[in-house]
C-alpha cells in the first residue's frame, strides 16, 4: 500500500498542469456520459487560448460543453457518435462532426486507429489498496480511449463510485493524477404520464418471468419497470441503467437468477441518474460494468435466454423503418445501443425487441407513425429488423408479417386524430 501511495503521488499535477501537456492538432477524448471529467474539461476552456484545432472526442457528455460555443471554433473542434442537447447546435451549425457507428464497435474502432485518440481525460475513483482505480459509471468506450491513447490523464475523484467488471485500470497506466472532489452529474428521474404509464403497461405483457430486460433512461423505460412488479427472477444486461431499477432490486423482482449469462450479476457499460444510482453501485459485487464491445455486442447479448430489449425512436413508417437519431436531416441523437439490442434480442432464445414510443410528437400536432418517413433522415433500425411496435393505443407485431399486415398493425396503434389520414396512404397503395 505504501508503494502505491508513494506512486499515486508522484503523478498528482493540477488540471491546468495536465492539459498543457495537449498538443495542438491533437485528438483528445474524455470519459462518456456522466463520468465526465469537469476539472480537466474548464482547465481546457479557462486556457483555450493555449490551443489550436484540438480536437475533443466523446459520445454523450453531461454539463454544459463550453468547448463547444461558438467562441471556441479556434482552439477546439467536437467529434462524436452521439449527439447530446449541449452538442446539438454545434453539428447543426457545423462547428462539430458526427461519425456514424453502431456503439459496440466504437472500443474497435479506436483500437485499430480508425478513431484515432492521442489524449484521454478520464475521471476515475480512488485506488484499491492495489493501486487500481475504477473507472466509475463510465467503461464504454472510455477504457479503450485510456489504453490506446499515448497520454492519459486520470481525474480521480473522491464522489465516483468503485464499480466492479472490467471497469479498472492500475495507476502505473496514468501519466498525470488530477486530485478532484465533485459531484458525479446526476440526471433526475423523468416524470412518468398517462401517455407512458399506457406505454409501459403495453410493454410489461410481454415481458415473462425470467426475462433479462435491457432498458434506457427516461420516462418510457421507467414506466415500464412500474408495471412489472408482480414479475419473477428478471435480469439486467443492458447499456446503461438507471433510478427505476433499483426499486425492483429491492423488491426481490429483479434477481438475475435465470440469467443465463452472469446469473444474478446486473451487466451494463455505462451508468447514469441521480446519486442513488451511484451509491447502489458503489463497491456492489452484483453490479459490473464492461467495455461496450463487450455489452452491446449482439453475439454477447445473444447469449441470454429470454432477451428483452426496450428502445425509444422519432418515427416508425408503415413499413416499419425505424428513425431514431434524426429529425429531417437534423442529427438529433445517434445509433447508440439501438440495433445492437434488437440483433441480440433476435439472435436470443425466445428473445424479443420492442420500439416504444408515444403516439405523436410536437404537442399532439404530429403522428409518430408516418406513411413515409421524413425526407433525408436516416433509417436506424432496418424494417426486417423490427420486432414489436408499442405506443400507448397497443402492440404491433411486425416480424414475419407482410407490407399490407405491417401498415394495417401499425395505423391500429397510431392515435386516433391521424388514423383517417394514414388509411388514405393505405388505401392508395394497396388499394
Amino acid at each position: 500500500m505504501k508503494n502505491v501511495l508513494v506512486e499515486f503521488a508522484s503523478r498528482i499535477v493540477s488540471a491546468e498542469e495536465a492539459v498543457k501537456h495537449i498538443k495542438n492538432g491533437q485528438r483528445v477524448a474524455l470519459s462518456h456520459a456522466a463520468g465526465t471529467p469537469q476539472m480537466c474539461v474548464e482547465a481546457l476552456v479557462n486556457q483555450a487560448n493555449l490551443f489550436q484545432n484540438v480536437e475533443i472526442y466523446h459520445m454523450l457528455c453531461l454539463g454544459e460543453g463550453k468547448y463547444m460555443a461558438p467562441e471556441m471554433a479556434p482552439y477546439f473542434r467536437h467529434v462524436t457518435n452521439f449527439v447530446g442537447g449541449n452538442s446539438r447546435k454545434a453539428i447543426a451549425e457545423n462547428r462539430a462532426d458526427f461519425i456514424p457507428a453502431f456503439f459496440y464497435e466504437v472500443p474497435s474502432m479506436i483500437r485499430k486507429d480508425i478513431i484515432h485518440i492521442d489524449v484521454a481525460i478520464v475521471q476515475l475513483s480512488m485506488p484499491d489498496e492495489n493501486g487500481y482505480c475504477s473507472f466509475g459509471v463510465s467503461c464504454d468506450y472510455t477504457k479503450q480511449a485510456a489504453e490506446s491513447a499515448q497520454l492519459v490523464i486520470g481525474e480521480i475523484n473522491r464522489q465516483t463510485p468503485y464499480v466492479h467488471g472490467d471497469n479498472l485500470i492500475h495507476i502505473s497506466q496514468l501519466d498525470y493524477i488530477v486530485e478532484a472532489d465533485y459531484p458525479v452529474y446526476t440526471l433526475p428521474q423523468a416524470k412518468v404520464g398517462e401517455v407512458e404509464e399506457a406505454i409501459g403497461r403495453n410493454c410489461a405483457k410481454l415481458i415473462e418471468d425470467g426475462s433479462t430486460l435491457q432498458l434506457g433512461i427516461g420516462a418510457i423505460p421507467d414506466a415500464v419497470l412500474l408495471f412489472l412488479k408482480d414479475k419473477k427472477d428478471l435480469g439486467i444486461h443492458t447499456e446503461m441503467f438507471s433510478d427505476g431499477v433499483l426499486e425492483l432490486v429491492r423488491s426481490g423482482v429483479i434477481t438475475g437468477k435465470k440469467k443465463t449469462l452472469h446469473p444474478e450479476k446486473m451487466i451494463a457499460t455505462f451508468l447514469m441518474g441521480t446519486e442513488n444510482v451511484y451509491r447502489f453501485v458503489n463497491n456492489n459485487p452484483d453490479v459490473e460494468l464492461y467495455p461496450v464491445d463487450y455489452v452491446n455486442d449482439p453475439r454477447i447479448i445473444s447469449q441470454n435466454d429470454n432477451m428483452v430489449s426496450i428502445n425509444s425512436c422519432i418515427e416508425v413508417d408503415l413499413m416499419g423503418q425505424v428513425v431514431s437519431e434524426c429529425i429531417g436531416p437534423m442529427q438529433f441523437s445517434g445509433t447508440g445501443g439501438q440495433v445492437d439490442y434488437v440483433r441480440g434480442a433476435a439472435w436470443s432464445k425466445n428473445g424479443k425487441s420492442i420500439m416504444a414510443m408515444p403516439s405523436t410528437a410536437k404537442n399532439g400536432t404530429a403522428s409518430r407513425i408516418v406513411p413515409i418517413i421524413t425526407e433525408s433522415a436516416a433509417v436506424t433500425t432496418p424494417r426486417n429488423e423490427v420486432d414489436y411496435v408499442i405506443t400507448e393505443y397497443g402492440i404491433a407485431h411486425l416480424k414475419g408479417r407482410t407490407l399490407r399486415q405491417r401498415a394495417e398493425a401499425l395505423i391500429a396503434i397510431a392515435h386516433p386524430d391521424f388514423r383517417e389520414e394514414l388509411m388514405d396512404h393505405f388505401h392508395k397503395r394497396f388499394g
